[in-house]
């Protein structure tokens, strides 16, 4: 079944002529995938893991077949993403603070929350496509597959070019941490890398739930969007721009503050609006664990709930 897997069973986008096999030269499914379901969860999540770099692999190689076209989309993406802290320079051409935070407070913000959204989005920001797989039957074809369904959508049509949001948000970022008078201590320095991964983990299990409730609503793409680019821009601003009861629902409901806000406010040396303590800035790691674990259990409940096109 393996042998049969093109490109345009992923993408819909065609055949990728000699190289179109997922699986690539010298490699093969795992038994797990091959013989039926792995034994136990951690057998399924190297299978899956596998899966997924097979398929991201493929993509890679079809985007870089044409580099020309890879370093002008790649360029355009980070353009347009560039025109997001453009916005916030034109603010601060008119303001000195925003919030009572500075120019470089408030791209440390945009930077941490650009950088860790745009490593989400790399990684499984094709998963908005599952409402329309959902409508028109094509997510049948993934269900016969030979490997986990979840790993599948990730990685289809992976966008090598999403790179551009990644390298902007570290370049702000980076400018942010030269600029500002930061009293730097160990736990600080930790915190940054610390808040990149765990910000991406939050978003990747917001994702997932988003495609979770598309299994229910089916055209739900512009939903699950209002949470992860609503919520990319909704952190790219310090806290205290919004009313209190919106950054309780971005802390307790939807836990996205924990991408940048706590642990970057504490970076900074600022107090959180909600008056929580200290030690919640080291909290994202849990956080993004707990949000993946549910995230999971959404998946798992949309994915059995599915009948097929026309139920």
């Amino acid at each position: 079944m393996a042998e049969g897997l093109k490109q345009g069973d992923l993408g819909g986008q065609g055949e990728l002529g000699g190289q179109g096999r997922l699986v690539g030269r010298g490699e093969e499914w795992p038994s797990g995938l091959r013989d039926g379901a792995a034994d136990g969860p951690l057998e399924r999540a190297r299978d899956g893991l596998r899966a997924y770099r097979m398929i991201t692999a493929m993509w890679i190689r079809s985007t870089l077949a044409y580099r020309a076209s890879f370093v002008m989309t790649a360029l355009g993406n980070l353009t347009a993403t560039a025109l997001d802290f453009a916005a916030i320079l034109l603010m601060f051409s008119q303001v000195d603070e925003l919030g009572g935070y500075r120019l470089p407070e408030v791209a440390f913000l945009y930077g941490a929350a650009s950088c860790a959204f745009g490593l989400a989005d790399l990684s499984i920001g094709s998963m908005d496509r599952l409402g329309r797989r959902v409508r028109d039957g094509t997510l049948d074809t993934l269900l016969v597959r030979p490997a986990p369904v979840l790993a599948q959508v990730a990685a289809d049509q992976f966008a090598l070019r999403r790179m551009g949001r990644v390298v902007q948000g570290l370049l702000i970022l980076g400018y942010a941490c030269v600029a500002l008078d930061i009293a730097w201590t160990p736990l600080k320095v930790l915190l940054v890398p610390l808040m990149l991964v765990s910000g991406a983990g939050i978003f990747m299990a917001v994702f997932v739930a988003g495609a979770a409730f598309q299994f229910v609503a089916q055209d739900a793409s512009e939903v699950q969007n209002a949470f992860t680019y609503g919520g990319n821009t909704l952190l790219q601003y310090p806290p205290s721009v919004f009313g209190k009861d919106l950054v309780r629902g971005a802390t307790f409901l939807v836990p996205i503050a924990f991408v940048n806000w706590l642990p970057g406010l504490y970076v900074l040396g600022r107090p959180y609006p909600l008056g929580l303590p200290s030690w919640a800035a080291f909290t994202p790691p849990l956080v993004a664990a707990a949000c993946c674990a549910l995230a999971g259990l959404a998946w798992r409940a949309g994915l059995r709930s599915y009948r097929s096109t026309g139920s």
